[in-house]
């Protein structure tokens, strides 16, 4: 039996101790002890808990909030951290080693496990490597707080044909994946409250065949008789009238019959006024929808909170009308990239940007030219040797450009695009402005993809006139579901998707928090990826590998990709079960 075959068994000794590093507090001075991991005991499961083994883990610049937050970070509530300390980790691959008996139907040891950290218990986000100690340990426990949640268990079975790393990277390509999935609610919302604001020299003759018997209050603002009349004689919903509204009026309407929870849905009629557009929207609740039926463009562009297209899922809808309900539903509002289309990555050689890339190449029916920008030439340097030849090979057209050096972003894509503008732009970089500049690379109908976000009260302006005009799309996604992640392992065991491209650096457990500090600093232009069980093996860049260890990096892919056998042969080296 090889030390690979020994280590993959089921049958393998377990440890007693599991070398663990724990965060007391915020600031990377307070992860482990004094710059050093720690030492506990391995406790046996209760009989609703599973021992694991943590084989990979993936470091995520989202850590970087709660290790400047510390307890007050959102999803800790205030926690004393130093008497109750978390865990960073949250992209996790783990291994069952002991059953806990009331889980033996469900779960067996030598099971492989990928883990979905975007946890909710009762409704509170308790996610895993945040609220619930996360990865960064050689084994722990895991029980009903990851196995009986709200959605059930958060964990996915993984079969042999997965690698360590690319399971673990599962969840982040995970959010990815879900990023072009549709999040947005696409309907008025049954029982909710709906605001209809009309222009009282509009004469066009509506008509609403769908979706307004959904809500139990409408409100009813300077609309046109017939209209009033046609809401009146279909819906029955409670209909409030407030003709002669200013635009100041708004907000205290707003107040007044939500509580400042926000119109669930808002429907203006023939708009003309960008600030009008501007006021308005900033009243929509949370997943609400806000449609825009008109034929004449506003005159100019609205500033739009574009951290609650990010966060809150605001749907942005239109029409040219006179069919008001037109707007709605999955068949108009796309999600996903245009095929044969001209997508803009902005951003795109971070870790994040650079698998939206990958994404987007191995896309089939995906779009045929791939813009990728970065302002640092060492991420497009990585950019094109990752992708160069995938691109080359799957008949698609990569362009790398650094905007702030070279020909204007918006030229190269006038360029490539027939002077048409790009098809999609996604932005992944947390940036107000950035995002509003990216939004004028736009087609008429393209779609503006949120990746990254700013906090709500980022505004920045956006031609929403294009929304009823053409039909352009803005959207945002924050995390993944379950079902994404299971769409990531589907992708990966059936060839169509290759996480192990992502992976950057590599390193044992007493690395982890040279890679938190890597991940921070922006080192690496792909994933650091920490192996708990490995021991002596210092954080080192994948194009290193052949300095420290040469028969690792021998079994490397075309351009120093990672793989199953490059893995394999790290464990056979460093680890020392």
């Amino acid at each position: 039996m090889t030390t690979f075959d020994h280590y993959q068994s089921p049958d393998a000794p377990i440890a007693a101790t599991t070398v663990a590093w724990n965060m007391y507090g915020a600031g990377v001075e307070n992860i482990g002890c004094a710059a050093q991991p720690e030492t506990f005991a391995v406790r046996e499961p209760a009989d609703n808990q599973l021992l694991v083994r943590v084989d990979a883990v993936g470091m995520c610049f989202s850590d970087v909030k709660l290790i400047q937050q510390g307890g007050r970070h959102p999803k800790l509530y205030n926690r004393d951290l130093a008497s109750e300390p978390t865990r960073l980790g949250h992209e996790a691959a783990l291994t069952v080693l002991k059953v806990g008996k009331d889980l033996q139907a469900q779960y067996q040891p030598g099971q492989r496990l990928a883990i979905q950290p975007d946890i909710y218990q009762d409704g509170m986000s308790t996610a895993y490597g945040y609220t619930i100690p996360g990865g960064l340990t050689q084994f722990h426990l895991v029980g009903e707080e990851v196995l009986n949640a709200d959605d059930g268990a958060y964990v996915l079975p993984v079969g042999a044909g997965m690698g360590y790393a690319e399971t673990a990277l599962t969840e982040p390509w995970a959010c990815v994946e879900g990023a072009y999935t549709q999040r947005r609610r696409l309907e008025p919302k049954v029982g909710g409250t709906l605001w209809i604001i009309g222009n009282p020299d509009d004469q066009t003759n509506y008509s609403f065949s769908s979706g307004l018997d959904a809500p139990a209050r409408i409100i009813l603002t300077d609309v046109p008789p017939q209209l009033h009349e046609l809401v009146q004689q279909t819906s029955k919903a409670e209909i409030i009238v407030r003709d002669g509204l200013r635009i100041d009026d708004y907000a205290a309407l707003r107040s007044e019959l939500t509580s400042n929870q926000g119109f669930d849905d808002v429907i203006v009629l023939d708009p003309r006024s960008a600030n009008q557009i501007s006021a308005a929207a900033r009243l929509v609740a949370r997943r609400g929808t806000f449609n825009l039926v008109g034929q004449t463009a506003l005159d100019g562009l609205p500033e739009i909170d574009v951290g609650r297209i990010h966060y809150d899922y605001i749907a942005y809808v239109g029409t040219s009308g006179p069919e008001i309900s037109a707007a709605y539903g999955e068949q108009r509002n796309r999600c996903d990239l245009q095929p044969n289309g001209v997508a803009v990555f902005v951003g795109a050689g971070g870790p994040m940007g650079q698998m939206h890339v990958q994404r987007a190449i191995e896309l089939p029916n995906g779009p045929r030219t791939i813009i990728a920008t970065d302002v640092n030439d060492d991420r497009l340097q990585a950019l094109d040797r990752l992708f160069g030849g995938l691109a080359e090979a799957r008949g698609k057209r990569l362009v790398l450009i650094n905007p702030t050096i070279e020909n204007s972003l918006h030229a190269t894509v006038m360029l490539e695009s027939n002077d048409l503008g790009a098809d999609d732009v996604i932005v992944s970089v947390p940036s107000g402005p950035l995002m509003g500049d990216a939004a004028t690379l736009l087609a008429p109908n393209g779609m503006l993809v949120l990746f990254a976000g700013v906090p709500n009260g980022t505004f920045a302006p956006l031609n929403l006139s294009n929304v009823y005009l053409a039909n352009a799309q803005f959207t945002g996604t924050s995390g993944s579901r379950i079902s994404d992640q299971a769409t990531v392992i589907q992708k990966t065991l059936a060839g169509e998707l290759s996480p192990n491209r992502s992976v950057a650096a590599v390193g044992g457990i007493e690395a982890a928090l040279d890679g938190v500090k890597a991940m921070m600093a922006g080192t690496y232009a792909g994933k650091v990826v920490i192996f708990p069980q490995l021991s002596g093996l210092p954080l080192t860049g994948i194009d290193q590998l052949h300095s420290i260890c040469p028969e690792v990096a021998a079994k490397l892919g075309e351009g120093n990709v990672w793989n199953p056998e490059a893995e394999q042969a790290l464990i056979e080296h460093f680890w020392q079960g």
